[in-house]
């Protein structure tokens, strides 16, 4: 049997396989009024595809922890229980289909308050409803886009809770992972760079300093997600830079100090908080990343970027680079890339669903 289908186990849960699909927004919740980053019949059938298609673990895009913590107005949510309540059609779809539903819990930062991507994504007016993005430091995160307001301690405490009162609201919306965003230049990774992050609080300056706010997110959901259930995070391995920046090394460090605060997977990608950078991609780019996490870290690590054939992905868990893969555009343009998989490795893969039957 190809690793790719061998089951894996994290703290008390197993996952079927290690095909997984990384977190992708969809900018389809509505916008105003009751439905305010509320899932609805779309996330249900994107997210339904995928489990059917036997997936074995789906993150579902990243997910504010509040109204101003969203990329755009049409981002998911879960700071209420009308979400929760949401977002438990789709985790009960997705368990009956053996698939493992999981949420990652985000702040976009000095990111936020941006259009959607077909709408061309840039940051939003006062007349298209803006709001004022938030960051560790009043550094805009590109040319034309709006100087973020310097959070305060106070702010910083604040924020930190609700990414605890998110992960209760992800339990009890029928979750089974949480992910901590790490990555993409949001948040907590701008606070992780010294591109983004120019404090001389206790929240900057060294590597304790700008991974504080990591730590104290990452302890606030520990202590609230279940013992039982695992908790990732997922980073931006490196900023792309040549200086100034988040680095691989630094990447390594972190993981260790966040398994040892009951981290149990690193989910590990690149780039997003410089703008304007060369990132050289090309299949499996980010894999080496991923590989050092698990090797010199000694940490449970999740590949991701440019991973689009079966025997590619199998590779990867077969070398140990890693131990699952994330799929995310390949998803979108094959939701049943896991059976395609199965056949082409001569895997013993996932089941067709029983409606599914006669075409086996």
């Amino acid at each position: 049997m190809s690793t790719l289908f061998e089951p894996y186990t994290l703290r008390s849960l197993t996952l079927p396989n290690r095909a997984w699909m990384a977190p992708m927004c969809q900018y389809s919740a509505d916008v105003s009024g009751p439905g305010t980053g509320v899932a609805n019949d779309w996330h249900f059938a994107h997210y339904a595809a995928r489990a059917a298609g036997g997936t074995g673990l789906i993150l579902v895009e990243a997910t504010g922890v509040s109204p101003e913590g969203r990329i755009s107005p049409a981002d998911l949510g879960i700071w209420n229980d009308t979400q929760v309540a949401a977002f438990r059609r789709i985790t009960a779809f997705l368990q009956e289909q053996g698939t493992v539903p999981g949420i990652q819990l985000a702040h976009a930062g000095r990111k936020a308050s941006t259009d959607r991507p077909w709408l061309g994504g840039g940051p939003l007016t006062e007349g298209q409803g803006s709001w004022q993005p938030l960051a560790p430091s009043p550094v805009p995160f590109d040319t034309g886009h709006p100087v973020p307001a310097e959070l305060t301690v106070e702010d910083i405490g604040r924020v930190v809770e609700q990414f605890a009162d998110a992960a209760r609201r992800a339990l009890a919306a029928g979750f089974r992972v949480a992910e901590v965003h790490g990555a993409h230049g949001y948040l907590i990774g701008e606070f992780l760079s010294p591109h983004s992050n120019r404090r001389t609080d206790a929240y900057g300056g060294d590597f304790d300093g700008r991974t504080r706010f990591a730590r104290e997110v990452v302890d606030a959901v520990r202590a609230v997600w279940p013992a039982e259930l695992p908790l990732f995070f997922r980073v931006s391995a490196t900023d792309w830079l040549e200086e100034g920046g988040w680095t691989a090394d630094d990447t390594v460090r972190l993981a260790s100090v966040l398994a040892d605060r009951g981290v149990d997977l690193v989910d590990v990608s690149s780039g997003g908080n410089a703008a304007g950078v060369s990132i050289p991609t090309g299949p499996g780019y980010q894999v080496p990343f991923a590989a050092r996490v698990k090797r010199e870290a000694g940490v449970p690590a999740a590949a991701v970027g440019l991973i689009t054939e079966p025997e590619q992905a199998a590779k990867i868990l077969a070398a140990g680079e890693a131990d699952a893969v994330l799929l995310g555009r390949q998803l979108l343009r094959e939701p049943s890339w896991p059976r395609r998989a199965a056949r082409e490795l001569g895997a013993a893969g996932p089941q067709l669903p029983l409606q599914y039957g006669r075409a086996a």
